[in-house]
């Protein structure tokens, strides 16, 4: 799929022109009637000036104030989880659909009632947003990891990781690049969210899943013989200085941007300096290294209601008739560059190619797990990753101990 180079943001769009259309948003005599009363809101600062305008509008409309506070989103799930039992907190929260799980354990968080309008969402995002048939959040947006290809270094897409490794070796071995294949590894915690598709496609997930097609904290599937080869696999890419933990993030966006490889496994947050460096890319999907699909992750992003919210009916109504509206969504998408969650917003924003194609990719992701076990997964995940890479010991029976060690940590919780 060669896509020519184009930012993923649709830079320059004022968000309050698109929220004209929030006037006739929300259906005539739809509850809650004009009233009196607050709702607070925590935001970060990127969906705090979209907000604004359909605060106002909805202070029009209701008679309600949306008081806006803004928040450093790496703080808000832990603020608001020991705020809520106090009656002090918020009564609307943005935040990310696996932080649902811990919330939902809290007691924290109330469901939403989105009845029909569910269906006008991606059912990935509506999937995300739920927890044991409950769907709590209204999601906004939804994100995943593709190949990025310098089409000039690599003119056709790898069907295989074995096949783009090669290409890039042979253009090593040229003096045309530098690095084979570029993926930001961390030093000490390596990158689990980024590797995650290419273990996926050993048939090693996370968890397994229950009857509801929901995440099981009960089914840990890391140990499964398709664990074992991934982790056979990253021994050998890191002992063959594919993947290599002193190439962070930023040094490989930077060395990308250089044009010092063909391949580099990131999302579409890198896409647009990758078109500020002249790159002439393409967005392909993640080869496939095992037997089974390169499936990423899928982050989505939204809000949710306080379970202590005195004034829930209209948190609902705020949630469903005016952040789910097409309009808001594709202001909230203009200023993040997050596609809509919303289907007739993301068709609108897919005139972009860059997010046509990470939306390719993305429908056969799969949800970052939501389940609070999840906590007890990532710190062992991603230094047992990085001793495998660094080939510090066998790697079957590092990832075996990795997955003792996660086990009895569900166990305990």
């Amino acid at each position: 799929m060669k896509v020519k180079s184009r930012s993923i943001l649709a830079v320059g769009a004022a968000a309050a022109v698109a929220l004209l259309a929030l006037a006739g948003c929300a259906p005539a005599g739809e509850t809650p009637e004009q009233g009196t009363g607050t709702l607070t809101v925590w935001v970060d600062a990127d969906r705090a000036a979209v907000l604004k305008d359909v605060a106002a509008q909805f202070k029009e409309d209701k008679g309600i104030t949306v008081k806006l506070v803004t928040k450093d989103f790496g703080d808000i799930r832990d603020d608001f989880i020991t705020q809520v039992p106090t009656g002090k907190g918020p009564d609307i929260i943005v935040g990310a659909h696996d932080w649902l799980g811990k919330l939902v354990q809290n007691g924290v968080v109330a469901p939403l009632e989105l009845g029909d309008k569910a269906g006008d969402f991606q059912d990935v995002a509506i999937t995300a947003m739920s927890f044991e048939g409950q769907t709590y959040g209204l999601p906004y947006s939804v994100e995943n990891i593709a190949l990025l290809r310098n089409v000039d270094l690599a003119p056709e897409a790898p069907a295989t990781f074995d096949e783009a490794v090669a290409a890039g070796q042979a253009l090593v071995a040229a003096g045309t690049a530098t690095y084979p294949f570029l993926v930001g590894l961390d030093p000490n915690a390596a990158d689990p969210y980024h590797l995650y598709p290419l273990q996926a496609s050993f048939g090693a997930p996370v968890f397994g899943l229950d009857e509801n097609g929901t995440y099981d904290a009960s089914k840990l599937e890391l140990g499964t013989p398709g664990g074992d080869a991934f982790a056979q696999f990253l021994a050998t890419q890191g002992a063959a200085g594919v993947f290599n933990t002193n190439i962070t993030g930023d040094i490989a966006k930077e060395e990308f941007n250089a044009g010092k490889s063909p391949f580099f496994l990131t999302g579409p947050w890198n896409v647009p300096a990758a078109a500020e460096a002249g790159i002439n890319y393409a967005i392909d999907p993640i080869p496939t290294t095992g037997p089974d699909p390169a499936t990423p992750f899928v982050g989505v992003q939204g809000f949710f209601i306080s379970a202590k919210s005195e004034n829930t009916l209209a948190a609902n109504e705020f949630l469903v008739n005016y952040l789910g509206t097409e309009a808001v969504q594709t202001a909230l998408y203009e200023v993040g560059g997050r596609a809509p969650a919303l289907l007739s917003a993301f068709d609108a924003a897919k005139s972009n190619p860059d997010v046509a194609a990470f939306g390719e990719v993305g429908a056969n992701g799969v949800p970052m797990p939501n389940v609070p076990a999840m906590d007890a997964v990532w710190a062992d995940w991603g230094t047992t990753e990085v001793a495998i890479i660094n080939n510090t010991g066998d790697p079957v029976t590092l990832w075996q101990a990795m997955v003792a060690s996660i086990q009895s940590k569900i166990d305990a919780s």
